[in-house]
Order: structure tokens, then C-alpha cells, then sequence
């Protein structure tokens, strides 16, 4: 099956400018960089996908077991970028796919040559000295009430995720996005993001890369994102004045420019 048809590729913007492939996480779909991919269309090239299982990705190439492992999208990212014969391109991977973001490029630098981490957690578990912000109980009991209501517990942890209460109209798009997605395939797709742990894999990025997290996120807090950029040697990390997990929703222009900045610095 072609990568363009299983991922759902569409390729917006300058033809003859950077590459920038956005990767969206859990709950999400491609309709969710829109307003990022406006602000950076008319000055890069835009490559959008949906993972397997999401949005309008080709559900003839949902394989349950296939998927429960995070080297599968990973692999499917550098199968889009060779399909499409892409060079120098900036993956920026949102939640989950940055941890495929970091594996993608550390198999294809050849690709990829610039990676940015968008309120990355290369684990969700807190871990001895390590504090991924959950415990072993509050990722059970998340999964337990995905499983049992899945388009309640969507709703519930839009307030959580968007953290944008003046605008429900963001909310309600993170909530419709999420319920694009087929439960069976959220409830796999939300093991694997919740249950992984990638901070093995932090020391061996071999390419420039920006860390991107919000000052106030519940799902990500600041001291992931400090821990990501100690592993991650030569790595730059930017805290924008945000609230919530999806700053490419409620702040696309800073988040925009941010990307731009590093893609091509002036």
C-alpha cells in the first residue's frame, strides 16, 4: 500500500521551500496543524499525515499488534519521507510524535536533519528520580475510563489537554478530532502513548534539535521538558507563555514563528 493513501499525505505550500513535516499525537489528526500550517505555508513546503488508526488514514492498514509499538508509526514516518523522496526536512512530532520524531530521525538522518519536539514526554510514568508527571494508578485509571466511555472521556479531558476555558471553540475541535478517531484503534494507539518509555533513545538523536514546551502543562510539565533537553546533547529548548498541551492550537503563531525561526534561522 502507498504510503500517501495508508497516511492520508497532503503536501501544502511553497514547493520550493524548507520541508517541514508536522506529526500530530494522540487524540489528534492533520486538521489540527491548520492553523500553523497557514501561517508557514506561503514560505515552507508542508508535509501532513495521519498515523495509521487516525483521521482519514486507511483503515485497511490498521493492524492492531502492529501498532501497539511506537518503531511502527516511527516507521512509517521514514517510509512517507522516502516515498515522497524528501531531504532536509524539519519533523516537528507534537506529544507521542516527537518520541516517533526522535526515532525517525535517528534511523534516517539522511532525511531528516532537523527535529522539533513539540510538549514532548518520552514517559508518562513517574520513574524513581524521574518525574514524568503521572503514576502507575492515575495512567490505569486514565485508560480503565478511555475504555469504558470513549467519547466521554474524550469530552472530560478536552479541558484538561486544549487548557483554554475563554475559548470552547478549541476545545470542541480537539473533542471532534478525537472522535474521528476509531475507539478501538484510540485504545491502542493510547497505550502505546501512555505506557512508553523513549528516554533511552534521547542520547543518540544525531541531528539539531529544539525541544518546544508550554509553561503550563498538565500532561507535559516544564520539568519533562527540562529532562528531554539535558538528554539530548547540543539540543535547544524554547518555553513559550502558554497554557495546555496543544500550543499549535491556542497559539499558532508563536508557534509557528518558533518552528520558522528554527527551520530557517535569520
Amino acid at each position: 500500500m502507498s504510503a500517501r493513501i495508508r497516511n492520508n499525505v497532503k503536501v501544502v505550500g511553497a514547493a520550493d521551500g524548507p520541508v517541514v513535516m508536522l506529526a500530530h499525537g494522540f487524540g489528534c489528526d492533520q486538521t489540527l496543524w491548520r492553523g500553523v500550517t497557514e501561517i508557514l505555508a506561503s514560505r515552507f513546503r508542508i508535509v501532513l499525515f495521519d498515523h495509521v488508526g487516525a483521521g482519514a488514514s486507511d483503515p485497511a492498514a490498521w493492524d492492531a499488534e502492529r501498532y501497539a509499538h511506537m518503531s511502527t508509526y516511527a516507521a512509517d514516518i521514514v517510509e512517507i519521507a522516502q516515498e515522497l523522496d524528501l531531504t532536509d526536512v524539519t519533523l516537528v512530532g507534537h506529544s507521542v510524535a516527537s518520541m516517533m520524531g526522535v526515532l525517525a530521525a535517528t534511523a534516517a538522518p539522511d532525511r531528516f536533519t532537523k527535529l522539533i519536539l513539540l510538549t514532548p514526554s518520552p514517559r508518562y510514568i513517574d520513574d524513581g528520580d524521574y518525574r514524568g508527571g503521572f503514576s502507575s494508578e492515575d495512567i490505569d485509571e486514565l485508560l480503565e475510563s478511555l475504555d469504558s466511555n470513549y467519547l466521554g472521556w474524550s469530552a472530560s479531558m478536552a479541558s484538561v489537554v486544549v487548557n483554554a476555558p475563554d475559548r470552547p471553540d478549541l476545545e470542541n475541535m480537539w473533542t471532534a478530532s478525537v472522535c474521528r478517531t476509531d475507539p478501538a484503534c484510540a485504545r491502542v494507539f493510547a497505550r502505546t502513548t501512555f505506557l512508553s518509555d523513549n528516554r533511552a533513545d534521547l542520547p543518540g538523536v544525531p541531528v539539531p534539535t529544539l525541544i518546544i514546551d508550554s509553561a503550563r502543562d498538565s500532561l507535559a510539565p516544564p520539568q519533562v521538558g527540562r529532562f528531554v533537553h539535558e538528554q539530548i546533547p547540543g539540543s535547544v529548548r524554547i518555553t513559550l507563555d502558554v497554557s495546555g498541551h496543544c500550543p499549535q492550537i491556542t497559539a499558532p503563531e508563536l508557534t509557528a514563528e518558533t518552528i520558522a525561526d528554527f527551520v530557517r534561522p535569520s
